[in-house]
């Protein structure tokens, strides 16, 4: 249903790596259609929306997925949040790397989350993230530039042993297929490799989407025995708090 916007094979990398060159590719699976309660639409209160850098964070504080939004049985990885004064950035070497949030940033937070190994399955790691921009244009920026890393690296590295690649993407804008939960929305399902984790490759999935100035992403790195299917599950029902969360927090009062 999706028609994809990119569509690559590569060998590890950022997104989802395919390692040793091959052309594998990743079938992403169907995405849950969204409530009828999950709309994009917010008819904002201009009082609601953050101005400064600590009214940033306060609403990330109180929009941010935890452990019970992916659902049963995921748990706080360790370190649980990231260093708010940074973000990802993706170097021209395609290698992501920690640095001073963009002028357009107001602040940016996220969290790390696992599904501990169990009944022959691997760890499945999990993230959140939340990012409040100075402007919506900001905000929007940041959704082009998303796509553009992905054009220009199809292969990235996360950490040292850790890659992805060979990845699927697709853009929604509101309206479009049935994305009705966002103003913009990008969705990547590729491969995901990890040498601490046996190597791989692995399923992987990334979601994002901007409303306001805000945008949220979460993703799923699988593991040994974990299909796509199951991590769309988990990060779909986790993006999809955020977002209702944003809108109940900025939202005019009826």
């Amino acid at each position: 249903m999706l028609a994809p916007l990119v569509l690559v094979a590569c060998s590890g990398g950022g997104g989802s790596p395919d390692g040793a060159g091959e052309s594998a590719q990743a079938s992403g699976s169907a995405r849950a259609e969204p409530g009828p309660e999950d709309t994009g639409d917010i008819d904002a209160d201009p009082a609601k929306l953050p101005a400064s850098r600590k009214e940033a964070l306060d609403l990330i504080g109180r929009v941010i997925a935890e452990p019970a939004a992916f659902g049963p049985g995921v748990v706080k990885r360790s370190p649980y949040e990231s260093d708010p004064a940074t973000w990802p950035v993706l170097g021209t070497d395609c290698v992501w790397q920690q640095k001073k949030p963009a002028a357009g940033v107001l602040a940016t937070r996220s969290r790390s989350f696992e599904v501990p190994a169990a009944d022959g399955k691997g760890p499945m790691r999990l993230s959140a993230v939340v990012t409040v921009h100075r402007t919506r244009d900001d905000a929007r920026w940041e959704m082009a530039e998303s796509v553009e890393e992905t054009m220009r690296c199809p292969t990235q590295q996360l950490r040292q042993g850790e890659l992805i690649g060979s990845m699927i993407a697709s853009s929604l804008g509101q309206g479009e297929a049935g994305q009705v939960s966002a103003e913009d929305t990008l969705l990547e399902s590729g491969q995901y490799r990890n040498a601490e984790l046996g190597g791989g490759p692995y399923p992987y999935s990334w979601y994002q989407s901007q409303s306001l100035q805000f945008t949220v992403a979460v993703t799923g790195k699988g593991a040994r025995g974990w299909s796509q299917q199951e991590i769309d599950v988990l990060t779909d029902r986790a993006h999809s708090a955020m977002l209702l969360r944003i809108k109940a927090a900025v939202e005019k009062k009826s």
